[in-house]
């Protein structure tokens, strides 16, 4: 059983903002896909998974970097599994530069969706086909609970367009941190980047649902916010820090 995964990958201009530094979203893509290609190797792939009529949804995720790599950069990705904690999987992730230096890190939580019922299930036996990685040090804590920021607050109206949507059939994971780059503005992301972000999904959002966001910044601390007919679906926090 293959603990941990790694792979390497060259930045695309494709992966990149307008600072030719990796773009949040295409960072977080990069660690959805790493996820996939292990839990494929241990037998629990996608394909596996739809046999039993469930998907791997991530219901947290907290992200570090020390810098953002650039275009054309060589970096490695590096990630492993731990044991589950109740209905939830723990997956861990480094991410290093050519010369092997640990620029960045990440934690997640991801559990199971029923397509049908469109709602959590237990492990169940797909726990058993996680590798016992008890003796791995995790390189970040649990992912936190995003708090509000009591800062300036800008509010929009949002609506699920066709790029937003997955093959699961609502928004990936991936796109709510671009929703809060493109709510922190182009100035913004063009004298910042994102030290550190942290995403809460509480409950999917679906094509044709109205989206209340809201984000708050206090000076280089903020929060981004989602709410559909009154209920929240989904918290993301992070930290700017100005680009070197």
């Amino acid at each position: 059983m293959k603990k941990t995964y790694s792979e390497k990958m060259r930045l695309q201009i494709r992966d990149c903002d307008l600072n030719a530094a990796w773009r949040p979203g295409a960072l977080q893509q990069a660690l959805q896909e790493i996820s996939g290609a292990h839990s494929l190797l241990l037998g629990a792939g996608r394909d596996s998974l739809l046999d039993m009529g469930v998907v791997w949804i991530l219901t947290r995720i907290e992200v570090r970097m020390d810098r953002y790599p650039k275009v054309d950069e060589n970096i490695e990705l590096e990630t492993f599994p731990t044991p589950c904690r109740r209905w939830f999987f723990p997956r861990w992730y480094r991410i290093r530069d050519d010369q092997g230096k640990e620029i960045g890190r990440a934690g997640s939580l991801w559990a199971l969706l029923d397509l049908h019922e469109r709602k959590m299930i237990q492990p169940g036996k797909v726990a058993a086909l996680m590798p016992d990685n008890r003796d791995l040090p995790a390189p970040i804590g649990l992912p936190a609970t995003v708090t509000q920021v009591s800062g300036t607050l800008s509010a929009a109206e949002y609506m699920p367009r066709y790029s937003d949507i997955d093959l699961n059939g609502h928004v990936n994971n991936t796109r709510y941190v671009d929703w809060a780059c493109d709510a922190l503005g182009i100035d913004a992301m063009r004298d910042y980047e994102l030290a550190h972000f942290a995403v809460n999904y509480n409950q999917e959002i679906r094509p044709g649902e109205t989206v209340h966001t809201e984000l708050r910044r206090m000076g280089n601390v903020f929060s981004f916010s989602g709410t559909v007919d009154g209920r929240n679906h989904f918290d993301l926090g992070g930290e700017l820090r100005p680009r070197s």
